[in-house]
């Protein structure tokens, strides 16, 4: 078939929409089908549409429709498709839901938080990633966190920092931020942060090069986010064989499982401080947490990514 695949995310972007629609369409031309990326639809006569994003993928998913209602029509939702714009704009969500022949979603509990009417069109995709080219060393001298992810209001960036900032005097704790601020005014409270925390320290956009130096250098991640779809960092740390601690929101335990032993209450920084100081403090703990990593990274492999999406489009 010939796809279109539909992304809001510009070419140019770091973001996970398009690093997930790009990573997509690799996958999908190995199954031996023909792929084209782009922000909107153009009305070309593609045999099928895959759309990132129910809500800012709105008017391509209808128009396509209009066009050919009779071809394969997927619709990918997102973190904020689910627990945003579902509340806010529940109207164009459903519809895009409704236009859908399948839809698609990268963690096991999205299920509870769509319309029932919907449910039996959901697939879940879990993202795949590539393992470290080399063991892991953490380093001696510090306890290192390190979170990765742009700065804005959906991933509370700042947690893990503010987690570090009445630590014990003899904690090695040390807080890394990797990721490009939303705008200057997350830039300047990154800045202000590591102005008044000695333990935290703001990098900005990075290499995911420079990602994956960090994951063999670090000694936990900490995905803290209030909003996600299910995150390709998850994926990288556990294949990476990094620890993981996360916020309980449906995106995190929808990959990790609801028996991690790293889940904290979202935005609740003591009981963050909490584990961060456990994880330094507790080589068992720690060894607990590196082993549920190693133990899920079996979900995130390219040859299961590649047959979920052999098994959706073999649907039509």
């Amino acid at each position: 078939m010939k796809i279109n695949l539909i992304t809001p995310a510009k070419k140019q972007s770091k973001s996970g929409n398009r690093n997930t629609a790009v990573r997509w369409a690799r996958l999908i031309r190995e199954l031996g089908h023909q792929v084209s990326i782009a922000e909107t639809y153009n009305d070309k006569p593609f045999d099928a549409m895959i759309a990132l994003h129910a809500w800012r993928s709105a008017e391509s998913i209808e128009r396509f429709h209009l066009r050919y209602p009779r071809r394969p029509l997927i619709v990918a939702l997102t973190g904020t498709d689910i627990y945003r714009f579902q509340k806010s704009h529940p109207k164009i969500c459903n519809r895009s839901m409704e236009l859908a022949d399948q839809l698609v979603c990268l963690h096991d509990l999205v299920h509870q938080d769509i319309p029932k009417r919907f449910r039996s069109k959901l697939d879940v995709i879990h993202q795949f990633a590539q393992p470290l080219p080399g063991p892991r060393e953490p380093r001696k001298r510090y306890f290192d966190v390190c979170v990765v992810g742009h700065l804005r209001m959906e991933k509370d960036p700042l947690r893990a920092a503010y987690a570090v900032r009445d630590v014990p005097a003899d904690s090695r704790l040390r807080v890394t931020q990797l990721g490009k601020a939303h705008d200057e005014s997350w830039a300047q409270k990154a800045r202000e942060e590591m102005a008044r925390n000695p333990r935290y320290t703001w990098r900005g956009e990075v290499s995911y090069a420079a990602v994956r130096r960090e994951y063999q250098k670090t000694h936990v991640m900490v995905m803290s986010s209030v909003m996600e779809g299910g995150a390709n960092v998850i994926s990288e740390a556990a294949v990476a064989g990094v620890p993981i601690i996360a916020s309980n929101i449906p995106g995190n335990i929808g990959l990790i499982g609801k028996d991690h032993p790293g889940i904290y209450a979202v935005k609740n920084t003591q009981a963050l401080q909490k584990l961060l100081l456990r994880a330094e403090q507790d080589p068992r703990y720690l060894g607990a947490l590196t082993q549920r990593s190693k133990k899920i990274a079996n979900k995130f492999t390219p040859t299961k990514e590649r047959d979920s999406w052999r098994r959706v489009l073999a649907k039509f």
